[in-house]
C-alpha cells in the first residue's frame, strides 16, 4: 500500500513562519505565513509548501494546477522508460518423451528472446520421488535444449515434491 503525501497549498499551511521563494526562483526571505498568503492572492498565484521537513518550511508562489499537471507528467514518463520483467513457467513430467520435451523448450526459447525469466519445475507424482536423479536429468536436458537462448539463475533444487529451476534471457 502506498502513502500518498499530500502538499498544502494556501489556507492549508499552518506554520507561524516560512520561507518563501517567488514565482521565478528568487528568494523573498522568512516571512509570517499570512503576509505570504496575502502576496498569493495578490500574484494571483497558490502558496505551496515544498520542504515541509525543512526549518522553517519552504513555500514557494507557483500556479499550483500547472505544478500537478507537469509532475503526473514526469511520473508518467518515468512509468513509460520501465521494463516490466514477467516470470513465465512451464511444467515438465518426469516420463516426458523427447519431442515433447523440444515443443515446450522452443515455447521456453520465445519467452527468454521476449526478454521474460523462466521457471522451470518437474513435479514428481507418486513413487516417482524414488528416483529424482530421473527428475534432474530431465530438467539438465532441458537446459542443455535452451543454453544459448537462457542462462541458469538458479540452479535445479528440489522444492516438496518437485524440482524448480529458473532461467534468465542471455544479454546481448
Amino acid at each position: 500500500m502506498t502513502v500518498i503525501k499530500k502538499t498544502e497549498i494556501n489556507e492549508e499551511i499552518r506554520d507561524a513562519t516560512v520561507r518563501l521563494i517567488g514565482e521565478d526562483g528568487e528568494q523573498i526571505g522568512i516571512v509570517s505565513a499570512k503576509e505570504a498568503q496575502a502576496m498569493a492572492i495578490e500574484a494571483k498565484l497558490d502558496l505551496v509548501k515544498i520542504a515541509p521537513q525543512a526549518n522553517p518550511p519552504v513555500c514557494k508562489l507557483m500556479d499550483y494546477g500547472k505544478y500537478r499537471y507537469e509532475q503526473a507528467k514526469q511520473e508518467k514518463e518515468a512509468r513509460k522508460k520501465q521494463k516490466v520483467i514477467q516470470v513465465k513457467e512451464i511444467r515438465l513430467g518426469m516420463n516426458i518423451e523427447e519431442n515433447d520435451l523440444k515443443t515446450k523448450a522452443r515455447h521456453a526459447i520465445k519467452f527468454l528472446e521476449a526478454e521474460d525469466r523462466l521457471k522451470v519445475s518437474l513435479r514428481f507424482r507418486g513413487r516417482q520421488m524414488m528416483h529424482k536423479e530421473q527428475g534432474m536429468e530431465v530438467i539438465e536436458r532441458f537446459t542443455e535444449i535452451i543454453k544459448e537462448y537462457g542462462e541458469l539463475d538458479k540452479k535445479p533444487n528440489y522444492e516438496g515434491r518437485s524440482i524448480v529451476a529458473f532461467y534468465s534471457p542471455i544479454k546481448k
